[in-house]
């Protein structure tokens, strides 16, 4: 009997508790504003599990194999899968991973053979994986503001091979919640 007690208490502390931690909003759309700019979309499937995806630019520092000061601009597109649970009243953290795909351009410096010269723009694909995580906060109002850091690494496609590079980004994405 005490067992069955027990079973009861905790079936009904399971669910209470999942009532208290109801997703904050369904859909938010907005900006972001950071290492990476553009416009942000973000939707809850579950109480806890969201999407979040971002369209926008970022500014690429690297060094390649052969290749040195890369200065590239990227137009790129990163979902993003993120668990998110609620700390106190409003703010919430999250924490997941995504991909990022995109386009590339940009003039850069080259040393080769103990030669350096600059190149003229030069277009190429992007593939990355990243992780994210962050904080949120709902307020009262259908706002809602994100600080996240997203560290990956990303993949360039050019015809040199060590154009890889760790990638991360440091934005505030400001959404209205719906």
């Amino acid at each position: 009997m005490k067992k069955k007690v027990l079973l009861l208490m905790v079936a009904v502390a399971m669910i209470c508790g999942s009532l208290q931690a109801q997703a904050p909003y369904k859909h938010g759309i907005g900006g972001m504003v950071g290492s990476f700019n553009g416009f942000t979309y973000k939707t809850f499937f579950t109480d806890h599990l969201a999407l979040s995806v971002d369209l926008g630019n970022s500014f690429i520092v690297t060094a390649g194999e052969h290749v040195s000061n890369i200065d590239l601009y990227t137009l790129q597109l990163n979902p993003n899968l993120m668990y998110q649970g609620h700390f106190v009243a409003g703010l919430y953290g999250l924490v997941g991973g995504g991909v990022s795909l995109g386009w590339n351009w940009g003039p850069y410096l080259y040393i080769d053979d103990f030669r350096v010269g600059r190149r003229d723009v030069r277009e190429i694909g992007k593939f990355g994986v990243n992780a994210i995580m962050g904080l949120e906060y709902k307020f009262n109002i259908p706002l809602a503001l994100q600080l996240d850091f997203r560290p990956g690494y990303g993949l360039l496609f050019t015809d040199d091979p060590g154009w890889n590079h760790f990638d991360w980004n440091l934005s505030l994405s400001v959404r209205y919640a719906f």
